[in-house]
């Protein structure tokens, strides 16, 4: 009787070992798994063959006029070499002849570069665009808005990109930008009803199989808030910096903060605030009022220690130079929105220079 006991005794202790080795070798296998995958860390950043920098242009809030902006922006990156300011803007509405009378021959060819950009008109063919004058940057524009692209009308451009020998889809390029966008693949009023994996596709080809040559500046006009989009590129490519447009409006504030915390944490520089549709005056009596609010930006600018790069009015002009495809940056070089916009892009190669990739 008392050796049967002990020998239950003995069965359930061993029995109770034997559990307990058993969880501490499946503990140590979940502990191997769990550091196996935390070595792997995020993605690997690869960057986009032929791009030097990449410049986000992004907004927690749809309708704050952030592609407009991120059009502009780009136009004026490509004009922005601040001691031929003044010669850019004469050249755009002036010709070539008139363009040597107060330049070398040698210096504007090598930078300036006035020509008539030649891109796909309504019926496919190729038609002549506005002149306009490239510096020696070299700019492309990337509309990662795939439900939305609205590149395509602000820019003029529409038919399907060429395909090189490599399988890479050329840039459609006006006003010397070379744009890729979702609009050039799929009908102008055919809706994208996609799922997530098939968008998160969709983007990995406009990043990688897009021959985008050589470009001194790829800026991505990025869709609003901040989903699986914002993420992947962010930690899938090296960014240099973003910039956050918002309208002074409460509403739209909230969800810009939003954004730059986001870029915050996946360690890209956020180079600035833009602060738009900030005021609006009336082209009779001159009257300013401040429709959604005023310095807004300023304020959040304060609060989350990030600087306003610049101000946009709301002008009638900019909406009319959008929905025709010439952006104002171009079409009305010389006046004061279009020097506002010049403004920033100065504001944004100088920051661009603190974060070198």
């Amino acid at each position: 009787m008392v050796g049967n006991l002990f020998s239950v005794r003995l069965l359930n202790r061993v029995a109770a070992n034997l559990k307990k080795m058993s969880s501490n070798t499946k503990d140590d296998v979940l502990q191997d798994k769990r550091s196996k995958i935390m070595a792997r860390g995020l993605p690997k950043q690869k960057p986009i063959e032929g791009v030097k920098q990449v410049l986000l242009v992004a907004s927690g809030k749809g309708g704050v006029g952030k592609s407009t902006t991120a059009v502009n922006v780009a136009l004026a990156l490509a004009a922005n070499e601040p001691d031929f300011q003044s010669t850019w803007k004469q050249a755009v509405t002036t010709n070539i002849s008139s363009l040597l009378l107060i330049m070398e021959y040698d210096q504007a060819k090598t930078l300036i570069k006035l020509s008539y950009s030649r891109h796909r008109g309504p019926n496919g063919s190729s038609q002549d665009s506005n002149l306009y004058c490239q510096q020696t940057k070299a700019v492309g524009l990337l509309d990662a808005d795939i439900y939305g692209p609205s590149i395509p009308k602000m820019m003029n451009l529409k038919g399907n990109p060429e395909v090189t020998s490599k399988n890479l889809m050329r840039p459609l390029v006006n006003y010397g930008i070379s744009c890729m966008s979702m609009g050039f693949l799929v009908e102008e009023t055919a809706p994208i009803v996609w799922r997530g994996l098939m968008v998160m596709s969709a983007i990995e080809k406009l990043l990688r199989q897009v021959d985008w040559h050589e470009l001194d500046y790829l800026i991505i006009d990025m869709p609003p808030g901040t989903g699986d989009i914002q993420l992947s590129i962010s930690q899938n490519i090296p960014v240099a910096g973003a910039v956050i447009v918002s309208t002074p409006q409460d509403i739209a504030l909230l969800d810009a903060h939003k954004g730059a915390e986001m870029f915050r944490k996946v360690n890209v520089p956020v180079l600035g605030l833009i602060q738009n549709m900030s005021v609006f005056q009336c082209p009779k009596c001159k009257h300013e009022t401040h429709i959604f609010g005023a310095d807004g930006v300023k304020k959040l600018s304060k609060n989350i220690g990030i600087d306003v790069l610049g101000d946009i009015p709301l002008h009638v002009h900019i909406r009319e130079t959008s929905d025709s495809g010439k952006p104002i940056v171009v079409s009305q070089p010389q006046s004061n929105v279009a020097q506002a916009y010049l403004k920033i892009a100065a504001e944004i190669v100088k920051r661009l220079s603190l974060f070198p990739i």
